[in-house]
């Protein structure tokens, strides 16, 4: 990890620090490095002590809750599993990456809160949940999507990819573009969320060497194989992306026809 990501994974520990010195009693909520530290207490009150109604998704490092904070502003906030030895990082790694860097295509992070085990981030909220819910889900959570919404979702999880891969400094790659982690507002307008993968890109490197970390059906295969990271490796997932919204079927683990192909293949064979 370059130097201006380690200071900001110091600084951040220090302001966890002083939050965790924070008692009930005192302000809910500081500002700091561009986001508010929020009181695990406050969070627990706002999502109705994460009851599972409240929940709106589940990532592979904790569960996504919708909460009303004490001003009426609904927000996502995001409860890291305390299992999860991954924890701590990816939550660093998700401050570190977007605290600093906005764009109309990339999900805003409101504030976080750490305390004791707890680990928990608050977005923005999005009224219509992710492009997984929406369009790849149990087929009586459909949402009606015709082709004007199809193409401005993939020209705006597009126009986001770019802002990270040439204007944000350093540049980012992502590393886990897929349906679940491109999110709707209440007009359809996309937001690539979940920063917990991605990784700093200098201008001086032509790859990063790295574990191979991503969603399967989503992995371009030369990154999958060797563990060298580009951005091609985006633009890879985002091509697999484009396949989904098309054609309405997931790239996961399930398999299509007969000779059982999962999405790029049976799109390769059978489109034509």
């Amino acid at each position: 990890m370059c130097m201006w990501a380690r200071g900001m994974s110091f600084s951040c520990f220090g302001a966890f620090n002083s939050c965790k010195e924070k008692t009930g009693s005192q302000t809910e909520e500081i500002a700091t490095y561009n986001v508010r530290l929020f009181s695990y207490n406050s969070l627990r009150s706002a999502t109705k002590d994460f009851h599972p109604s409240n929940r709106i998704g589940r990532g592979g490092f904790g569960v996504v809750y919708r909460g009303v904070l004490r001003d009426g502003t609904i927000v996502a906030i995001k409860r890291l599993s305390t299992e999860s030895t991954q924890g701590t990082n990816e939550l660093l790694t998700e401050i570190n990456m977007i605290s600093k860097i906005h764009h109309l295509n990339l999900v805003e992070l409101i504030g976080c809160c750490i305390e004791g085990s707890n680990r928990i981030l608050v977005y923005e909220y999005l009224e219509n949940n992710s492009l997984a819910h929406a369009l790849l889900g149990p087929k009586a959570k459909h949402v009606s999507l015709g082709w004007p919404k199809r193409t401005a979702i993939c020209m705006g999880t597009a126009s986001g990819l770019a802002f990270l891969h040439e204007e944000a400094e350093p540049h980012i790659v992502h590393r886990d573009i897929k349906a679940s982690n491109i999110l709707l507002d209440e007009n359809f307008h996309p937001k690539i969320g979940d920063f917990g993968l991605a990784k700093l890109f200098p201008d001086n490197v032509t790859h990063i060497s790295t574990r191979v970390a991503g969603t399967m059906g989503y992995l371009a295969p030369e990154y999958a194989m060797f563990g060298q990271l580009t951005k091609k490796a985006d633009v890879y997932s985002f091509g697999v992306l484009v396949l989904e919204i098309i054609s309405g079927r997931s790239s996961g683990t399930t398999a299509f026809g007969e000779d059982l192909l999962v999405l790029v293949e049976w799109c390769c064979r059978y489109g034509g």
